[in-house]
């Protein structure tokens, strides 16, 4: 009897594994769970309006209910003519500026999520303190920004210390100029 080539099999050969088809159950779960993240993570960028975070308004910033405070005063301040949001919190090179922009709203997101519904409830753990504070990489890109557009004046007073610890920052004597003065 002859051997068909549906019969004929070679013992050293290993069978091939079986691809996982998605209509499968492993398949299945997950496509419906990618499914599930990017509806899930498209509601929240949608509702969060995420889209306006790659903008250059200021309105954005005040998307959050807690710096409200800080873009009122910002339109009744003196920056408000010539400098947005972006011009003093974020780098101006474009990488270094979405760079800055990802790394906020994650952290932003996350302490707003996070944050308990009661914070001040003894015992409650806060994700965020309130008032906001600027963190020292974030005070690092505000110094180097005033820097920029005011340099040539005060680069005597700076002397070249920029980004030592003990460096002169410009907001220990201008807090008020972006945005009211911290209580």
């Amino acid at each position: 009897m002859q051997a068909t080539r549906w019969q004929w099999r070679d013992p050293g050969r290993m069978a091939r594994p079986r691809a996982v088809r998605w209509w499968s159950a492993p398949g299945l779960f997950l496509a419906l769970l990618l499914g599930v993240l990017i509806g899930v993570g498209g509601f929240t960028f949608h509702y969060a309006e995420g889209l306006s975070y790659l903008s250059n308004d200021a309105r954005a910033c005040s998307n959050c209910h807690i710096m409200r405070d800080h873009f009122d005063a910002w339109r009744k301040g003196p920056h408000h003519a010539v400098a947005t949001c972006n011009d003093c919190h974020v780098p101006p090179q474009l990488i270094g500026k979405y760079l800055a922009k990802a790394r906020n709203g994650y952290h932003h997101s996350m302490g707003f999520t996070l944050q308990p519904a009661r914070p001040d409830e003894p015992g409650a753990r806060r994700a965020f303190e309130e008032p906001i504070r600027i963190k020292p990489a974030n005070s690092q890109i505000l110094q180097d920004n005033c820097l920029r557009c005011h340099g040539a004046l005060v680069h005597d007073i700076v002397r070249g210390s920029t980004w030592a610890g003990n460096a002169l920052r410009c907001v220990q004597c201008h807090r008020a100029v972006g945005h009211e003065a911290r209580r």
